[in-house]
């Protein structure tokens, strides 16, 4: 089908047209453009999306996942550049013998019922269509548009305007398919070399790029601060430069926060004074293009600046998704050096302390192409972690993954760059690296704008938590390895450090009305978290009154806080007998009063006197223990409750005695017990006997699962012995206990508490 054809089909009469890949945001376009000229339109895809729901409201019918028969009745098929042999509705229609068109072969179709704007180059091509059709609409030109993304302020990505003579469309140049269109306008943003999977070499570029020019019947617009650009275009019949420099330009560029200024100049003449709600000096520039089109038109100038200003951008367009005093996070689409370098120069204009990005990387065969392009540009910002390559339409090349452009920008000098593989873990060094005053930038055209949505919603929940909570530390996904004796565990969702009773009692109500999960840790001595982490609030509290102790005669009031070791150093210190057992537990007494912990033939309510506590509504009570439930290792209180402070009791002696005392406990238990990171004893004794020793008569002593080791001193000991993952003492765990089982016909119960997630890989 020649393109006089396949013009007169689309602007004729209705015909059954089928989409194959229509959820995408070109071929989207496409369909509400051929619905709306009156065709029976029908389309498949792999997914679903808001768009095609919107579609579907106007006439598409719609099919997933895609099948051959959705192309039976078609008159016509029009496919995706990413359509390849083996889609099932693709191969159908080859054998069936249907015509079939590229999605640019049915724009440039539909364009030549027009006169067509076209906005072509490597970056920038969204941002000036969505602005060109917004400032001709304003003018009163009511053109029809195609752009590549959603935006706002024209209600749609695609549009036609019966009333208008004029189409603005952007040009795909990614697989030589720009070749296609014969417009009567050409706005060239930049050429350089770019989509090297399709083009030999620059030239092939440059090359595909004159043939389009040599298409166009009226003026090439051309950006004078490109190389490229002016290399292809100056000189051609009808070429306008515009730019800083160039006929039509931008001088007096000016910028605070999201917002600009500039004077459009001829010639050096000022034309309109512009302000733009959208940063940067390099949407200043697009700006530019867009009003050197518009005074080459006739059109009026200062309604077309008043226009500019209301432009906002399009989605995924340096898109602000999250702003507070705290922290602001944008959005942006930039997948190339060239623009990630302008994305970081407009977020320094934000004035925020630092720029941190989350950058996928999209395509292997532009990341191992351009890696030390990407490393350079990087490097501009402060902070950089990198996941891995989304494909797009591309299989895997060996060695090719986002570590190394990471690698690039550390070589470039950036002062912190990072590589995580899976999306989830970047977006949680993402999170890590937060302080207020920060802006992060979530960059790339794959998916990664879903991590940045998931962390904005993160961030305005924790600073809900903290204005509750008060004075104390709030931090997002902190790392449970941090706080666990066994030095393992994946990152807390929202971890908080309250410093007052009242703080936490409202951190438990705000946490509570919200539905998070909420758990209080202590210092993690008989804890193992999953690699996954912990969903929800995870609450330590250490700092404020929490950390304080009073000794009042032979009593000592301590908060759940206080470390174990100084509630035993300050009992010698007064003279106070019936504390020495705690002496070299590694745990605090929040932990003790939960588990009810004990050595050396004493429990902690031995000596409590009375608990002080809060519920799960943030009311505080004080009992005493003979109105508790308590068992061996277990206050069934506490299970849903929160110890706050308890009042111990002592017997008096003297310090010299107490501190014997201490040292003997301390010295029985360091020859029994390895040191080294542990969670305490493994496995409860069953009754009868002695967990560790049946661990080390059936063989298991230095048994080991990575990094994960059986002490050869105490058999119901897991040792990390460096790096040793929750999986892998987990695993370690369940072969002692299947071993155990299959020897003594025992099976043994856990007395470290297991939690969490298991570790994601997406």
């Amino acid at each position: 089908m020649t393109p006089e054809q396949l013009a007169a089909e689309l602007h004729g009469p209705p015909r059954r047209i089928h989409l194959i890949g229509v959820a995408g945001s070109g071929m989207s376009g496409i369909a509400a453009l051929l619905l709306t000229l009156g065709h029976q339109v029908s389309g498949s895809d792999k997914v679903d999306t808001v768009e095609v729901k919107r579609l579907q409201s106007l006439g598409l019918d719609f099919h997933t996942p895609q099948r051959a028969e959705d192309v039976v009745a078609a008159q016509l098929v029009v496919y995706s550049s990413a359509i390849r042999e083996g889609n099932p509705a693709y191969d159908a229609a080859k054998r069936l013998g249907k015509p079939m068109v590229r999605r640019a072969e049915a724009l440039a179709a539909l364009m030549a019922g027009k006169k067509g704007i076209l906005v072509c180059g490597m970056h920038g091509k969204t941002t000036v269509s969505s602005m060109a059709a917004h400032v001709l609409r304003a003018a009163g030109v009511h053109p029809s548009h195609y752009v590549g993304a959603e935006i706002p302020i024209l209600g749609t990505n695609a549009r036609w305007d019966a009333g208008g003579e004029y189409f603005v469309a952007e040009g795909d140049e990614s697989d030589g398919s720009i070749v296609c269109y014969h417009p009567e306008h050409t706005i060239v943003l930049n050429i350089e070399p770019e989509h090297l999977d399709h083009y030999a070499d620059l030239a092939a570029i440059d090359a595909a790029f004159a043939r389009l020019l040599s298409q166009t019947t009226g003026k090439i617009f051309f950006c004078a601060d490109d190389e490229g650009a002016t290399r292809v275009c100056a000189g051609r019949p009808g070429a306008v430069s515009y730019g800083k420099t160039g006929t039509y330009s931008c001088a007096d560029f000016r910028s605070a926060d999201f917002t600009s200024s500039f004077s459009f100049r001829r010639d050096g003449a000022e034309l309109a004074a512009v302000v733009l709600n959208v940063p940067g000096e390099h949407n200043a520039i697009n700006a530019t293009a867009v009003l050197a089109v518009a005074a080459e038109m006739g059109l009026d100038l200062p309604k077309c600046a008043a226009a500019l200003e209301s432009f906002r951008g399009a989605r995924r367009r340096f898109e602000v998704v999250h702003a507070s005093g705290d922290f602001l996070l944008v959005d942006d689409y930039g997948h190339h050096p060239t623009e990630i370098a302008a994305v970081i120069r407009a977020a320094r204009d934000a004035g925020r302390d630092r720029v941190l990005l989350l950058f996928q990387p999209h395509r292997y065969t532009r990341t191992a192409a351009l890696k030390d392009d990407f490393g350079r540009a990087l490097a501009q910002a402060d902070a950089v972690v990198v996941t891995d390559v989304y494909p797009a339409s591309e299989p895997p090349l060996p060695g090719v993954t986002g570590q190394l452009v990471a690698d690039a920008a550390v070589a470039a000098g950036c002062p912190h760059a990072v590589y995580a593989a899976s999306r989830l873990q970047a977006g949680i060094e993402a999170g890590r690296l937060l302080r207020p005053g920060d802006l992060l930038v979530t960059l790339g055209a794959g998916n990664i704008h879903e991590q940045g949505t998931a962390l904005a919603q993160d961030l305005k929940t924790i600073e809900i938590l903290k204005s509750a909570m008060g004075p104390g530390v709030a931090r997002l996904y902190e790392p449970m390895s941090k706080h666990t004796t066994m030095r393992v565990g994946g990152p807390a969702q929202f971890w908080l450090e309250p410093e007052t009773e009242e703080g936490f009692c409202e951190l438990v109500r705000t946490a509570h009305a919200a539905g998070l999960p909420f758990m209080v840790i202590g210092r993690g001595s008989n804890l193992i978290v999953r690699d996954g982490g912990l969903r929800g609030v995870v609450v330590r509290l250490r700092r404020g009154v929490f950390g304080e102790f009073e000794v009042m005669g032979e009593k000592i009031r301590a908060g759940v806080g206080v470390r174990l070791k100084a509630l035993s150093g300050a009992a010698i210190a007064a003279g106070l007998s019936g504390f020495e057992w705690m002496e070299g537990i590694p745990g605090d007494v929040g932990g003790c009063l939960r588990m009810n912990a004990g050595a050396m033939g004493v429990e902690a309510f031995d000596q409590v006197e009375s608990l002080r506590y809060a519920d799960n509504e943030g009311n505080t009570l004080e009992k005493s223990p003979r109105d508790l439930e308590i068992h061996y290792r277990s206050v069934p209180l506490l299970r849903s409750n929160y110890a706050l402070s308890a009042l111990f009791r002592g017997s008096p002696s003297t310090p010299g005695e107490v501190e014997r005392r201490t040292r003997d406990y301390s010295a029985t238990r360091r020859a029994s017990q390895p040191a080294g990171a542990s969670a305490g004893c493994i496995f409860r004794n069953p009754e009868g006997g002695r967990a560790g020793q049946l661990i080390d008569s059936a063989g298991l002593k230095n048994l080991r699962v990575g990094a994960a080791r059986v002490s050869d001193i105490h058999a119901n000991f897991i040792l990390n012995e460096g790096g040793a993952t929750a999986s892998e003492v987990l695993a370690l765990l369940e072969r002692v206990r299947a071993d155990v089982l299959k020897q003594h016909g025992v099976r043994l119960e856990t007395e470290v508490q297991i939690i969490g997630e298991e570790a994601s890989v997406a």
